[in-house]
């Protein structure tokens, strides 16, 4: 299956539970969950056939909602949910093995160093996503040094437009229907139970109430959607949707914004492509404009509150979140110059400042 057509989902999913789903800051992108599901339908069927099981999963997650299948959630124990989780990451493990198998030797110390900065990286900082930042040392690497190693564009063509409706070319027969059918359901129930139980991790840390049977719909209808753009179909994503609310994210701008960010990437790197004829440069100007984007919503991030102290003496600010050279332009406008009191402290304990356009002078 080309790649595009997660891409694609990635796309249409997010901007359409953005308005339909049921719980806001929650991502819902092209999963793993998803994939391991239909494998075996694309690899009997083809890709067409795919596209009308998903659009079908779809149709089942809004009877299933319709039938109140969100508040059975409840019944669900714990270890049944932290089992299931696990099983999924462990076939989606397995699903990886067949990449590190008759590959050239440079691919072993490239994933030995993508280990490395996934686990490292995080005791150092937090505040840029590892995975992030493994991609873009990794890439720069790879082809700054010309090392031939197998790319995303080896598994398939990669998107040169936009998506586009289409109707699945399968024949609309009980013949068809019972293929798809047993995929279509097992996909309604994995990306449901994934979903509901993400939308209850997002209600636990931001101490906020989600409504579970319009995230169950909502589900279905991007699906229907994402299937009609020809996209492979998706879920809530737990790890995605972890970082988007650990940001500070809590309205559905953010996940509207995950899908329009994603298709901006997809069009930049298409079109570079294009205009060079070099598929390496495409990709490094993707990622430089997922960096620009990055750093432009991390800028946003900085929190300034301030207390006086009971004698009116002393003012004391404290300063939370990222500072570089994107925030800085709005941090001097969080300041009282004219009406703070003669001493004034400004606490940087829970700030991290990345370089010296942010640095405050000694008093």
């Amino acid at each position: 299956m080309d790649p595009r057509l997660g891409l694609f989902a990635s796309f249409t999913m997010a901007v359409t539970i953005a308005f339909t789903g049921g719980r806001p800051a929650m991502i819902s992108a092209a999963t793993g969950a998803v994939a391991l599901v239909v494998a075996p339908l694309v690899r009997e069927h083809g890709v067409d056939y795919l596209l009308a099981a998903v659009v079908l999963g779809g149709l089942f997650q809004v009877l299933l909602a319709v039938a109140g299948v969100a508040r059975l959630m409840r019944f669900l124990p714990r270890s049944v949910m932290v089992g299931f989780v696990n099983a999924l990451a462990i076939l989606i493990f397995l699903a990886q093995l067949p990449y590190l198998v008759d590959v050239p030797w440079a691919v072993y110390p490239l994933l030995g160093a993508g280990l490395l900065i996934m686990v490292g990286l995080p005791k150092l900082t937090k505040a840029v996503p590892a995975p992030l930042v493994a991609i873009i040392v990794l890439t720069v690497f790879t082809v700054a040094a010309g090392v031939a190693v197998p790319t995303v564009g080896d598994q398939g063509e990669l998107p040169n437009s936009l998506p586009v409706p289409v109707i699945p070319s399968v024949p609309f027969t009980w013949e068809t229907f019972t293929i798809i059918a047993p995929y279509a359901l097992a996909m309604a129930l994995v990306g449901l139970m994934e979903s509901l139980m993400t939308a209850k991790l997002v209600d636990d840390i931001t101490d906020t109430h989600s409504d579970k049977t319009r995230e169950s719909w909502g589900q279905g209808v991007a699906n229907i959607v994402t299937g009609f753009f020809g996209g492979m179909g998706g879920c809530a994503m737990i790890g995605q949707t972890m970082i988007n609310v650990k940001s500070g994210a809590r309205t559905r701008a953010s996940t509207f914004l995950a899908g329009v960010f994603l298709l901006i990437l997809v069009v930049a790197t298409v079109a570079v492509t294009v205009a060079t004829d070099n598929l390496a440069i495409g990709v490094i100007v993707g990622v430089l404009v997922a960096m620009v984007l990055f750093a432009r919503r991390v800028a946003h991030l900085v929190s300034v509150d301030s207390v006086l102290d009971p004698e009116g003496g002393t003012k004391i600010y404290r300063v939370t979140g990222q500072l570089f050279f994107a925030s800085s332009n709005d941090l001097v406008f969080r300041f009282d110059y004219a009406d703070d009191p003669p001493n004034v402290i400004i606490d940087l304990s829970d700030a991290h400042i990345w370089d010296a356009s942010t640095r405050f002078p000694p008093s």
